[in-house]
Parts: structure tokens; sequence; C-alpha cells
């Protein structure tokens, strides 16, 4: 039977300040430069969702893309949409909110919650220039 990767993209906002408490203010502006803002900085993420499967004959699916889209939303998007990634996400506190460690936690989240289909990767455009990919390696 074929293996199948399917792809579900979402677009979200949301800001974030990357900052080590471990570092003097001026290593930290050092480090993140412009992200190191006191206040903040936000994007518009672009993330995708990437799970493998095989396809099933009685629907032809390998992932029905419906669910797939319903834990994507319930379990990340209404969750980081429009929020500082810092204060308002229970899954990133005490975390930096760098795009790596973002993917990261994403994966821990979705990863023991997506039963119909393996998690093959996840990809986040925090610009039109930058993107991390992960696929769960330690």
């Amino acid at each position: 039977m074929a293996k199948m990767y399917l792809t579900r993209r979402e677009v979200f906002s949301a800001s974030h300040r990357l900052w080590n408490q471990e570092l003097s203010d001026e290593q930290n502006f050092e480090l993140y430069d412009k992200c190191a803002n006191p206040n903040g900085h936000g994007h518009n993420f672009i993330l995708e969702i990437t799970v493998a499967g095989n396809v099933k004959g009685e629907s032809g699916f390998a992932v029905d893309f419906k669910k797939l889209k319903h834990l994507v939303r319930t379990e990340i998007i209404e969750k980081v949409d429009h929020k500082h990634l810092n204060y308002d996400v229970d899954f990133l506190k005490g975390t930096i909110p760098t795009a790596e460690n973002i993917v990261r936690a994403f994966w821990h989240v979705l990863e023991s919650k997506n039963s119909e289909a393996k998690l093959y990767s996840i990809r986040l455009h925090e610009t039109e220039n930058n993107m991390v990919e992960y696929r769960g390696e330690e």
C-alpha cells in the first residue's frame, strides 16, 4: 500500500519577545536584536503540518482532511492566534519562543493527539524568508 504525505496549511498572527533571563540586557539585544523589543513584536506565521499514512480502501483517504483541520485548529491555532506567545500560551510558558522552540512545542502537542496518521513534519514560516522545519528528532 502506498504511503501518502498530506499537509494542512494554517495562518496565524502572534507576537513574541526573544529574551533569555540568564543574559544581561546588552547580551540579549546583541543576540536577538529587534526581536528583544521590550513589548515584543509580531508575525503573520504560516504553519504547515504534514502527516503520513496509507490509503484506506473504504474511503480512498490516507487522512481525513476535516479531522486534521479540526485537530490543528483546536489544539494549536485557537491557542496561538492573536496571542502573545510569551504570556498567553500555556504550552510555551518558560520557553524562549524562537521558531525552533515553537515548532518543537507544536510537535509535542500534536504528537499525542493525532491517531489517524503519523506526524511527519511541522514547518513554520516566521517571515517570507525564514522557515523552520521539525521532524521530531531529539
